[in-house]
């Protein structure tokens, strides 16, 4: 019945927008990669390219493809008002078959359209193209095709929810009522993306992405900005280039892969924004890759990619955690960072020298610090520092856990905002449960008639009763609550969260909450994580402090009222000390307004830098 998830957000699963190009659809790897994403848990939209199925149709029905020359020497298809049911048919019997029984001969269920069904895509008419023709220029006022205007996010989003996997190809409906028209099907896939505020958006193509040089194929063009593309681009290519900047002024990450692979190993990424300076390119890129919780794939092969690139040895272990490690000595520090973030997300600007954009505080920051200060680092030959990328830290503590039983560890800095000036040296603790209940529908007008609503509420009350009981101190929030009359069940639903300060176990409150908490409600627990908190004394924080003095800050020590992964390592980690230190503003966390400033950043990396030092000297 659970609808509320773990931190009751509405948020559907990340949405990937997969271009495939007609040559790449005769590769299996493809449609392997696709359904490996969906294994994941993605939404996949998937916009087919028709190129070679137009030429088979076409062959098989003995029809002329008929083009046209553009003024810049450019041939394109010609598409009058009676070639256009030819299209369709060619996408219709030829391409969108063969996408259905390649993903459905992997076990997805696959619904397959011309987006102009439904008018679930809408362009209107081009204007009038100037064309060459034997050796003079004419102008051609019949040519169906458009620029994409609207797309149905209601249906699309339905059919994302319904199906594996939605694949729709051009052409689309005439927005003013007209025979159907052609659209480029990467800007298809880009206004999709942009529209239906897509996680990431994939451009497949024969190339290991657009090439610097055609007649080297591994000249890859790792890293482009807007208006950057355009002068390496030849042919096909300058659509993809074309689709890949209308997808920036979204929010999804932009690649063009290839030879026929989603992978991004050897593909051009495409930025919306340059860093002021290099030092900050790593943090602006990391943030721009999407990553809410349980889609942190892509942002961790990113990471690993550059690790290789910078000579660390990277690796994602079987929970999808990041985890880059130097040196092989008895001495372990663990710097624990998280890949994901909360959901809602914006494009990522900078404002001079500060960033905006989902995760830049909490906490790519700190996870991007850590990897550069791993990379600078001059290690003694007795020390070995591992960083972890962690993931679902918003939601689950998945990536932690797994952390906690495989990668022991002598002393721990976690990556979370603490501010430059200030270390993190404990949490409090963290109690999680969701509250559910499902009985028969009785009459409201009936004497002693108790609605899903009112049973919640009850529920709740005892719980922030008992809590105020035993801890006064903690703090009690309700996360979401759900109460339905489904005909002849009622059902409700509730998750609160409960901080519990250090030197409490969370057994005692969970035990009172069960004899509280009464039938027909039950108590699920979610969440258990006890408080965690380190003396000033130790020595990772005497290591801190001697890198604050060096650096001329005078630190302030926190206890956080939040919790974090240093929690999940406590739950077993006893005796090992712990800190946590990041830069930006914790107050800005999950809010619409996350922001970092550069020079705190600078000054983050430079106090990181000093105290693994100091701690390597201890």
């Amino acid at each position: 019945m659970a609808a509320l998830g773990e931190v009751a957000s509405s948020r559907d699963s990340a949405l990937h927008v997969i271009k495939v190009g007609s040559a790449s659809l005769a590769h299996s790897r493809v449609f392997d990669e696709i359904h490996m994403l969906r294994q994941r848990g993605a939404r996949l939209l998937v916009v087919a390219g028709g190129a070679a199925g137009v030429v088979e149709h076409y062959n098989r029905i003995g029809r002329e493809i008929r083009t046209l020359t553009l003024r810049g020497g450019e041939e394109i298809r010609y598409c009058p008002p009676d070639e256009m049911q030819h299209i369709v048919a060619a996408y219709e019997q030829v391409t969108l078959p063969l996408v259905e029984r390649e993903l459905t001969a992997r076990g997805m269920s696959v619904f397959t359209a011309v987006a102009r069904t439904g008018s679930l895509v809408r362009a209107s008419p081009n204007g009038p193209l100037r064309v060459r023709g034997n050796g003079r220029t004419r102008v051609v006022r019949d040519h169906r095709s458009g620029t994409v205007r609207e797309v149905d996010l209601d249906r699309l989003t339905l059919l994302l929810n319904a199906f594996d996997v939605v694949c729709i190809s051009p052409p689309v409906a005439d927005l003013t009522g007209g025979t159907v028209l052609n659209v480029d099907a990467d800007v298809l896939a880009a206004e999709a993306a942009k529209a239906l505020d897509a996680d990431h958006l994939r451009l497949v193509t024969g190339t290991m992405g657009l090439l610097d040089d055609l007649g080297d194929p591994t000249s890859t063009l790792r890293h482009l900005l807007p208006g950057e593309g355009q002068r390496y681009a030849r042919g096909r290519m300058r659509q993809k280039v074309r689709a890949a900047e209308i997808a920036l002024r979204g929010t999804c990450d932009v690649a063009i892969t290839g030879p026929h692979t989603l992978s991004t190993s050897r593909a051009t990424r495409f930025w919306r924004t340059p860093a002021p300076t290099p030092d900050l390119e790593l943090l602006s890129r990391a943030v721009e890759v999407s990553s809410v919780s349980r889609d942190e794939q892509e942002l961790a092969e990113f990471l690993a990619d550059w690790c290789s690139e910078n000579g660390l040895k990277a690796e994602i272990d079987s929970a999808g955690n990041l985890v880059a490690t130097r040196g092989s000595g008895p001495r372990r520090l663990l710097l624990l960072g998280h890949l994901d973030t909360v959901p809602h997300r914006w494009p990522v600007r900078w404002d001079g020298d500060v960033l905006t954009g989902r995760g830049c505080v909490d906490a790519k920051a700190s996870l991007v610090a850590f990897l550069q200060t791993l990379r600078d680092a001059d290690l003694p030959g007795d020390v070995q520092v591992r960083v972890v990328g962690a993931v679902q830290e918003e939601v689950t503590a998945l990536g932690a856990f797994h952390v906690r039983d495989h990668y022991p560890a002598d002393a721990v800095v976690i990556g979370e905002p603490s501010g430059a000036a200030a270390l993190t040296i404990g949490y409090y603790g963290l109690v999680k449960v969701r509250l559910e209940m499902s009985e028969p529908t009785g009459h409201t007008a009936g004497k002693g008639v108790r609605t899903a609503g009112d049973r919640m509420v009850d529920a709740l009350r005892a719980v922030r009763e008992e809590v105020e009981r035993l801890y006064p101190e903690a703090l009690t929030a309700v996360l979401g609550v759900r109460a339905v009359n489904q005909g002849d069940v009622q059902e409700g639903e509730a998750v609160v969260d409960v901080r519990v300060p250090p030197g409490h176990a969370p057994d005692e409150l969970l035990a009172r909450l069960r004899e509280r908490v009464a039938e027909p409600v039950r108590l699920e627990v979610l969440r258990a994580v006890p408080g965690a908190a380190v003396g000033r004394s130790a020595p990772l924080v005497r290591a801190f402090q001697r890198a604050f003095g060096t650096v001329g800050v005078k630190p302030r020590f926190l206890l956080k009222k939040g919790s974090s992964d240093m929690n999940t390592l406590a739950t077993t980690w006893h005796g090992v000390p712990m800190v946590a230190y990041g830069p930006g503003d914790a107050k800005l966390d999950h809010t619409p307004d996350e922001r970092i400033d550069g020079a705190e950043f600078r000054q983050a990396r430079t106090v990181l830098d000093t105290a693994l030092r100091e701690w390597c000297a201890l």
